[in-house]
């Protein structure tokens, strides 16, 4: 301190006047180390700095954060430095939410329209050019507003020198290298962590980089507003603003940019979890995915396409918006097309992941023909033995049974298995799923003897090959539960999924969502055993969590609503049941769209469980309008459309008209013959509904003739403990006492 400072100091503290002292754009604590005025009554100092460090608080000091300007003050600052220029203001708002609201770039950006005489619209679209950079766009040096002595860019470059000299020396500025290029409104704590990044900085810096020091690097980087930093916030960490951003950028070449944009790819992979149980985290990665594609797409595709713009698209999916996943991978391939040619394995895979959620979006159809096409490509491309053309041929064997082609999917995956077993062998992971597939659609084609038998030997198989814990063997176990309790042993499901929860909750946990869908199942095959009481009460406790865990718009969780809304209905609760099928509804058509198969069948739901308060005609005109929706998006031969056709049939006879219901379920049962095979439980449904209404028709006779008949391919189809059975059996009593009171009646 010199003498005359001293003198300065003393002098405040004396005086009995009021004073004031600015200590204007202080670049750092130690700056003004001896030099702070005195505390008195009649003095006041105000110190402006980009700084946060502890050393500025304390001593009676308070720090008073000056934020952005909001988009009202934006726009206001705007119009009252372009007032005299008001064809300018053209695009002021959209020009504020790009430069941030901040206030010494709208500003320096006010004065640079007035100069070049440009609309903020105009100015926009120079901003937007990534071929320009910061300082073009910026008044000069000598022609700044506002009594101005540095440019933005200029401001934030002494930041960042200022960053570079901090402890751990050198680190900072590298670790906003990694920020630049990700989402300025938040960015997890976890990226910066990653081994990937650790990596690309300790290949930088020619030296091992820890956790701990690249945690100080982003402290660092708070001190000196260069970046907000939170830990208590995990996903949003780190938020930087768009032009500390793209300053940072500015100062990089496109090798080193590259480098960067494939690092923080990386480390976007490592922090995503392999189940998505945050579904806020799920959408911060993929909202830093999207930014940082746009930032830097030519670097995320060369030399190939970067695996994170691949998980960004499951994760959609996988998070229930499979519209919207449909669309980003109709997205990648179109820039996969166009930067890697369509021959390339990587296309293949975008159209493979295109066709796969266009069928999860309820384009089966579409999704039928792309697959087509795509195993045509594969075939002439990476030939018959490729994993590539195997797996195409699985999904389109898939996508052809939910199509309603269920014998046409056993038959494909049947040689598909042949051809697995041979090229792969029978131990390998994807033969055994192929087993799997082939087990399922075997049952849905009506051979359920056939599917239990299939899913025991391989269940046999995966735990000798895989172990009791594998997710696969888990997975078998609960299929072969199922097919169990549809063959008839409700009573054994029951138990079998009893033991599989134990398991699942020793082995993934209690919110994995693997065994959040076995506590649903559980709660099901309970309400088909009669305690239906204890199924809803489960349900809720399954919906509760899968709220918490998946988020409300998961597929799953939409699919636990529907369970319960049933559960509820079943138990005496009809108006209940209505109520939450209608507003599972209205969620499902802005969730999924109005063409998806599970909006559908929600319709189907909904106006089954409005036949059951009286309204015949009501239900019968939603029956009418959703077989044409159904027939329209589907097809003829799917099993929605099947269905649908029952139930219409059903509805038509409860409405008064049984001779037009006996008609229709001639003709569904001659279309299921065809489509499903005799043996199919909905044809045999089919079979028991159509002489229940032809003896409501008077033809109790014939009614009987085909009871018995259909009783005795269940007895050798389904077996007598199957409910279908006990069904025709108690339909068949039925007909027969009629006969009798018809005698009586007559005596």
């Amino acid at each position: 301190m010199t003498g005359s400072s001293r003198r300065f100091l003393a002098a405040l503290a004396a005086t009995p006047k009021q004073w004031l002292v600015v200590l204007d754009d202080l670049h750092s604590p130690g700056d003004v180390h001896g030099l702070w005025p005195p505390h008195t009554a009649t003095g006041k100092v105000v110190a402006t700095t980009r700084r946060r460090d502890a050393a500025l608080i304390g001593d009676r000091r308070r720090m008073v954060a000056i934020g952005v300007f909001t988009p009202a003050e934006s726009q206001s600052y705007l119009t009252d430095k372009l007032a005299d220029h008001p064809r300018l203001i053209d695009g002021a708002g959209e020009l504020a939410e790009d430069l941030g609201h901040l206030p010494l770039a709208l500003a320096q950006a006010a004065a640079y329209l007035i100069d070049e005489d440009l609309t903020c619209h105009e100015y926009r679209s120079l901003v937007a050019d990534r071929r320009r950079r910061l300082p073009e766009l910026l008044p000069e040096p000598g022609a700044l507003p506002d009594d101005h002595r540095e440019t933005v860019t200029a401001t934030l470059s002494l930041s960042i020198d200022a960053a570079d000299r901090m402890r751990p020396a050198g680190l900072a500025p590298r670790v906003l290298e990694v920020a630049a290029v990700l989402d300025p409104s938040g960015i997890p704590a976890a990226v910066f962590t990653s081994p990937a990044v650790l990596a690309h900085l300790a290949n930088v810096l020619a030296r091992d980089i820890t956790a701990d020091e690249v945690r100080t690097a982003l402290r660092c980087l708070h001190r000196l507003n260069l970046a907000t930093v939170d830990f208590n916030e995990p996903n949003r960490a780190v938020r930087v603003h768009a032009l500390v951003q793209r300053a940072t950028r500015e100062q990089l070449n496109e090798i080193n940019l590259g480098t960067v944009a494939r690092a923080a790819g990386d480390a976007l992979l490592e922090a995503w979890p392999d189940i998505q149980r945050d579904s806020d985290l799920a959408q911060v990665l993929r909202t830093n995915t999207d930014t940082l594609h746009t930032i830097t797409t030519t670097h995320l595709w060369e030399p190939d396409p970067h695996s994170v713009l691949f998980r960004a698209g499951r994760s959609l999916g996988e998070s229930g918006q499979v519209a919207a996943a449909q669309s980003h991978f109709q997205q990648l391939h179109t820039l996969a097309t166009e930067r890697i040619g369509p021959d390339h394995i990587d296309t293949l895979g975008t159209r493979n992941n295109l066709a796969s959620w266009r069928g999860e979006a309820g384009d089966v159809a579409g999704a039928v023909a792309e697959f087509e096409q795509l195993l045509a490509d594969v075939l002439r491309l990476l030939g018959p033995n490729h994993s590539l053309t195997l797996a195409t041929r699985g999904n389109l064997a898939s996508s052809r049974g939910q199509a309603g082609d269920v014998a046409g999917a056993v038959k494909e995956f049947e040689r598909l298995l042949a051809d697995q077993l041979r090229v792969l062998g029978s131990e390998h992971p994807d033969t055994l799923l192929t087993r799997s597939n082939l087990a399922s659609w075997r049952n849905d084609a009506g051979d359920v003897a056939g599917a239990i038998a299939e899913f025991e030997q391989l269940l046999a198989d995966r735990l000798r090959v895989l172990g009791s814990e594998h997710p696969d063997t888990l997975m078998t176990r609960g299929n072969l539960a199922s097919w169990r309790g549809g063959a008839g042993d409700v009573a054994g499901a029951v138990k079998e999924f009893e033991r599989l929860l134990a398991d699942r909750l020793r082995v993934l946990g209690s919110e994995h969502p693997d065994t959040l869908l076995t506590r649903s199942n559980l709660a099901s095959w309970r309400n088909d055993a009669g305690d239906v009481a204890g199924a809803i009460a489960e349900f809720e406790r399954v919906l509760a969590d899968r709220l918490r865990v998946l988020g409300p718009e998961h597929p799953d969780t939409l699919a636990t609503r529907n369970n319960l809304a049933s559960a509820r209905g079943e138990a005496g609760d009809v108006a209940g049941a209505i109520a939450e099928f209608e507003q599972l509804l209205a969620d499902r058509l802005r969730v999924l769209g109005s063409e998806h198969p599970d909006t559908l069948m929600t319709r189907n739901n909904l106006a089954s469980w409005r036949t059951g308060v009286g309204d015949a005609a009501g239900a019968v005109a939603e029956f009418e309008q959703l077989l044409a929706d159904v027939l329209r998006v589907l097809g003829p031969n799917h099993p929605l459309t099947l269905t649908t056709r029952g139930n219409l049939a059903y509805v038509r006879g409860e409405a008064g008209d049984v001779t037009g219901a006996v008609k229709e379920f001639e003709r569904l049962l001659a279309d299921q013959l065809r489509v499903l095979g005799s043996e199919h439980p909905d044809t045999l449904a089919t079979r028991n509904n159509l002489a229940s209404w032809r003896g409501e028709a008077g033809d109790v006779a014939g009614a009987i003739a085909e009871l018995e008949q259909l009783l005795a391919d269940q007895l050798r189809v389904l077996g007598a403990t199957h409910p279908s059975s006990l069904r025709t059996r108690r339909n068949l009593d039925h007909w027969w006492k009629a006969v009798e009171r018809e005698v009586t009646s007559e005596d």
